[in-house]
């Protein structure tokens, strides 16, 4: 079984040939194990691979001079986590994993082959860093336009149809290992905000937040809640209306 195959999973019929596949999957010079809480690649640190999140959840953050952090990107399943860092040859931030993760480690120097060889695969490649810059805008207008219990809302959707796309969350349930801290860093709360938000959603009959468990309760109203609109995800035809 490929490796790679949940690169760009659920998002657009038949993007990837079985020639990409083959290609992306040759591409690959390692897979690694990573464990939680482990400081990937520092800002400004320079870069000579990029790296496929296999299983597990990572994340692209930013520190502020007193200490707290900005989450500014959360990678799951099937995402390059640094495809950026391809043509600008470092990053302007940090990466980390907030779970264990799995990664596939591509060489750039491979990248440069499929960019020479592979037109249409280049192609896609790049629809993924246009599809990570969708996200970036639409996490700008969730922090900046809505209120703590709309962020969480939209966050926990958006979280959910991601994973649901490649498989791995159905039913309105996925498994999602991550504090409330983490939340607040994604979010721009503190801790105790979330808890407090965290409490409204159950308690309103929206979504609960048990154990590493999220179970979305009324998938319409939280929607309503977060003003979450998910054509920013470019799911396949029918994913969305598809609710469980």
């Amino acid at each position: 079984m490929r490796v790679t195959r949940d690169f760009l999973r659920g998002r657009g019929r038949n993007v990837l040939t079985e020639d990409d596949k083959d290609v992306l999957e040759r591409a690959v010079e390692r897979v690694e194990h990573l464990p939680a809480r482990t400081i990937v690649t520092r800002r400004g640190t320079p870069v000579s691979h990029s790296t496929l999140l296999l299983d597990g959840v990572m994340c692209r953050y930013m520190d502020a001079r007193d200490g707290f952090r900005q989450l500014v990107a959360l990678q799951l399943t099937g995402d390059f986590v640094d495809l950026h860092g391809y043509p600008l040859r470092r990053l302007d931030h940090d990466v980390g994993t907030l779970t264990e993760a799995r990664v596939a480690v591509i060489p750039h120097a491979r990248l440069d082959d499929i960019l020479a060889e592979h037109p249409h695969l280049t192609r896609l490649l790049w629809r993924s860093t246009l599809l990570d810059a969708a996200l970036h805008r639409e996490w700008i207008f969730r922090i900046g336009r809505l209120d703590a219990a709309g962020r969480l809302a939209h966050f926990l959707l958006e979280t959910y149809h991601r994973l649901r796309a490649v498989g791995v969350a159905d039913g309105g349930t996925f498994e999602f290992a991550l504090t409330q801290q983490d939340l607040g860093e994604g979010l721009g709360l503190t801790s105790v905000h979330v808890n407090r938000m965290l409490r409204r959603l159950r308690e309103g009959g929206l979504a609960e937040f048990a154990r590493g468990t999220v179970r979305i309760l009324d998938h319409d109203r939280l929607a309503r809640l977060g003003e979450f609109d998910p054509d920013y995800l470019y799911l396949e035809e029918g994913a969305w209306h598809a609710k469980d």
